[in-house]
């Protein structure tokens, strides 16, 4: 784990954290996925979460990102404040999403060519002049370990890539919009063990330029990548530490060594 307030690409511990939820409260139709959160998350950070299905990891990457937006039944309550500012005092939600990056489990391309799936946001910016849009997506295919596999082919559908190339064209398109932070919910599932390798070393690189929450069904994944780890149990967050510490067996709650050694979940 990088240590805390280090130098280089360490998480800030010292700072004030980018991310500030308090006494989240999450529900659909009525019924509780969510209760009554309360975490701090760090510049340089991969935060990771772990936990098994239906505990609310998911719902909590929506709140960061507003997509609550998008769904009538989904009720929040509580305080969620990035960068100081809550995400509800955004008037203009887009503005909000364009500083935060997201990837699903399943990869999500635009139906467009590899180049214009990249290079979709910075168009939205204003960015016009081809000689600029070239640097931005090959800098953003470079940085998710794509480029090499695509630089000549970039005018071809971006669906005919291969699941694995897929889902880090989706990671070159979130890193397009210049995020401060970056969500992934369960991106391995949908990719082979040689290509999360592969994300998972892009996203150690990226760690030096922005914040990471990683949502990942695989408890060793936050192992190797998260440098601390929440565990979430049926919409509750039993514990939260270091995660090398946690994975040693140092925890407060038994039920923490129970899940991570998988007897249950």
């Amino acid at each position: 784990m990088v240590e805390a307030n280090g130098a280089g690409a360490g998480p800030r511990y010292g700072e004030r954290p980018v991310v500030e939820v308090r006494d989240l409260a999450i529900s659909y139709g009525g019924k509780p996925a969510l209760k009554d959160v309360s975490l701090d998350i760090y510049r340089h950070e991969i935060f990771g979460i772990i936990g098994p299905a239906n505990s609310g990891k998911t719902s909590f990457l929506r709140a960061l990102n507003r997509m609550n937006d998008f769904n009538a039944g989904m009720k929040v309550r509580g305080s969620v404040e990035i960068n100081g500012k809550d995400v509800n005092a955004w008037q203009n939600v887009y503005a909000l999403r364009s500083r935060i990056g997201v990837v699903f489990p399943l990869p999500v391309g635009l139906p467009l060519s590899i180049y214009e799936n990249v290079a979709f946001s910075p168009r939205l910016r204003g960015i016009r002049r081809k000689a600029e849009l070239d640097e931005v997506v090959e800098r953003c295919l470079t940085r998710a370990a794509l480029w090499d596999e695509v630089k000549d082919r970039l005018d071809s559908l971006g669906s005919l890539l291969s699941g694995g190339q897929q889902q880090r064209l989706t990671i070159a398109r979130a890193l397009s919009q210049e995020p401060e932070l970056l969500l992934l919910d369960e991106f391995s599932i949908a990719v082979d063990p040689v290509t999360t390798m592969r994300i998972e070393d892009v996203l150690k690189e990226l760690r030096a330029e922005l914040t990471i929450v990683l949502v990942t069904n695989l408890v060793q994944q936050a192992r190797r990548l998260a440098d601390r780890t929440a565990f979430f149990l049926t919409g509750e967050v039993v514990e939260i530490g270091d995660t090398e510490e946690m994975f040693e067996g140092k925890v407060k709650d038994e039920r923490t060594t129970g899940y991570i050694e998988g007897r249950f979940g």
